[in-house]
């Protein structure tokens, strides 16, 4: 007796399930060499003997075949190199799970109460009365931090997570805003923070490797700066 029928089962409630019919993926489409030589045998077979092929337009169609042929099958081998490279990007940047990436932007986020925030500010040019203002989600100034006359480069700065009056504030988003004085002239001045990287995705729709961050944020890996804090 066999398993479903120990298992009290009845055969006849089973739908037989019949073949199905192969589904075309295309290539029956493609003319091939074989057939291009099967084609040029018919021409050369059913020509007019008093009008035979001219062996310049038999080469010519010959040679017209032959780059037809190399061109797909380089553009075959490319898109496998291509996806090899994706893959290897993908392998390089799973090594970067739990680390610390710069990227252009104000947004940051603080993970706890205890955490804060770093960053770079891209100062172009000699800032005076160089003030930090950290933002919550609500757009609401939450701590300032004045770090006087900055020469041009970057410039490193470090909150601590704390309001103005050293309280700890709690975990989000937050955004850093800097103003300056260019040339006698009030200047906003642009940043990049520091963000952790939490997983990293292989995309299909060609945008490559992605960087999910901290506070369901997600970047390309070309958008990084630097790796690690400075």
């Amino acid at each position: 007796m066999s398993v479903i029928e120990q298992r009290g089962l009845n055969r006849d409630l089973f739908w037989e399930t019949e073949p199905q019919p192969p589904v075309s993926d295309g290539t029956e489409q493609t003319l091939t060499q074989q057939d291009f030589f099967a084609l040029l045998t018919e021409q050369l077979a059913n020509q007019d003997p008093t009008k035979p092929v001219d062996n310049d337009q038999m080469v010519a169609q010959m040679t017209s075949f032959t780059t037809a042929d190399g061109i797909t099958q380089l553009n075959e081998q490319f898109s496998s190199f291509a996806a090899s490279m994706t893959s290897n990007q993908a392998l390089q940047a799973s090594s970067l799970i739990g680390q610390q990436v710069l990227v252009n932007g104000n947004l940051g986020y603080k993970d706890s109460p205890d955490s804060g925030l770093t960053g770079v500010i891209l100062n172009e040019n000699t800032s005076q009365d160089t003030s930090i203002n950290i933002l919550d989600d609500s757009g609401a100034v939450v701590r300032t931090i004045d770090v006087g006359t900055q020469p041009a480069g970057n410039i490193e700065f470090n909150w601590d997570g704390t309001d103005d009056s050293g309280n700890p504030l709690p975990a989000g988003n937050y955004a850093v805003q800097v103003e300056g004085s260019v040339f006698g002239e009030p200047t906003a001045l642009p940043t990049a923070i520091n963000r952790h990287v939490d997983s990293v995705s292989l995309t299909s729709s060609g945008q490559g490797v992605i960087l999910n961050l901290d506070g369901d944020v997600s970047i390309r890996l070309d958008d990084v700066i630097q790796i690690g804090n400075s």
